[in-house]
């Protein structure tokens, strides 16, 4: 795809330029959430222990809020090197790392803590390593937790049928807008930061993802119905610049690891703690969460599974089998 080999043509001719000695390096760590997001904060806090485990040889800025631009244009700049480190979203990441897909498919995991638990052992790892040795340009270093996706709109939806039509933003993965479409809506990509005035404007019905984001990027102001269909359980991935990477030496690539897998466990109780504390902030400013019955959602999306799953069938029994 052009995308993919425009930023390899930018990036492979300094992914070598690079060697020799250590060097303190200030490093740019980008997130399109807002400051104080259980993955931004996780993100601060692994950077200032680099900065102390260093000895200030790494040190860190920090550019939440979609500042530096979209996860798209993120990547883009951490393929030549100019941003070093992200939390990027899989729905981006899937069109040009494929593997990464059999995390993206609908109901693919049985429920939240089964997400975890699959994260946390070796299919997690074997994600990981895929993103990393692929041509992404990118090195991924730990897992974040990105809630369970469900459906926000302006009009309720209760039930499968009534979903019908309605124009709603999913992340930009062709996988993402079949599953819309096989659950009758009408799947449109967009950026995350046009959601709201889309929404404003009427140019959707509506979104699927989190709790905390509904409230965060204050997209509940213009949709006041939630419903609980939990189509999507989505890990994200800590990434960092392979350009940057080959910069360290080895002893700064395993602290790196290491910090970033403690984010992974940090920003895990931060998310619970956010998750519940913006439900009931969702709710007192007056948005329905409707319970739904998810298994027409899930029959509905089967032939999603179908026709994305079978690259992946091992992966998938491994994942079925993680209790």
């Amino acid at each position: 795809m052009n995308f993919k080999r425009t930023l390899l043509a930018a990036a492979l001719p300094l992914m070598f330029t690079f060697t020799g000695a250590a060097q303190a390096l200030q490093l740019k760590f980008a997130d399109i959430h807002p400051a104080g997001y259980p993955t931004v904060v996780a993100e601060e806090n692994m950077g200032k222990t680099l900065t102390k485990e260093t000895n200030g040889e790494l040190t860190f800025q920090y550019f939440p809020g979609g500042v530096l631009g979209s996860e798209k244009e993120v990547i883009e700049q951490m393929q030549v090197g100019a941003v070093q480190l992200s939390r990027v979203s899989l729905g981006i990441v899937g069109p040009v790392v494929p593997d990464v897909n059999v995390f993206n498919m609908p109901f693919i995991f049985r429920d939240h803590q089964h997400m975890r638990n699959v994260i946390d052992g070796a299919v997690g790892d074997e994600i990981l390593d895929k993103i990393t040795n692929s041509e992404f340009g990118l090195v991924a270093l730990a897992w974040m937790d990105g809630g369970t996706r469900n459906v926000y709109t302006k009009k309720p939806v209760r039930k499968l049928e009534d979903l019908k039509g309605m124009k709603i933003r999913v992340q930009g993965n062709p996988m993402f807008i079949d599953m819309m479409n096989a659950m009758g809506g009408n799947g449109i990509a967009m950026d995350t930061g046009e959601i709201f005035s889309a929404l404003q404007t009427g140019v959707i019905d509506g979104a699927e993802n989190n709790p905390p984001t509904l409230l965060e990027h204050n997209h509940f102001q213009n949709a006041k119905y939630y419903s609980l269909t939990g189509h999507l359980i989505l890990p994200e991935p800590i990434v960092m610049s392979k350009i940057t990477w080959e910069k360290l030496t080895p002893d700064q690539q395993a602290l790196v690891k290491t910090a970033a897998k403690a984010a992974q466990a940090e920003e895990r109780v931060l998310w619970d703690k956010k998750s519940a504390a913006s439900e009931e902030k969702l709710k007192a400013a007056g948005v329905e969460f409707i319970e739904v019955d998810k298994k027409p959602f899930y029959d509905a999306t089967a032939s999603v599974r179908e026709k994305y799953g079978a690259p992946y069938a091992d992966l998938i029994k491994k994942i079925e089998a993680v209790q």
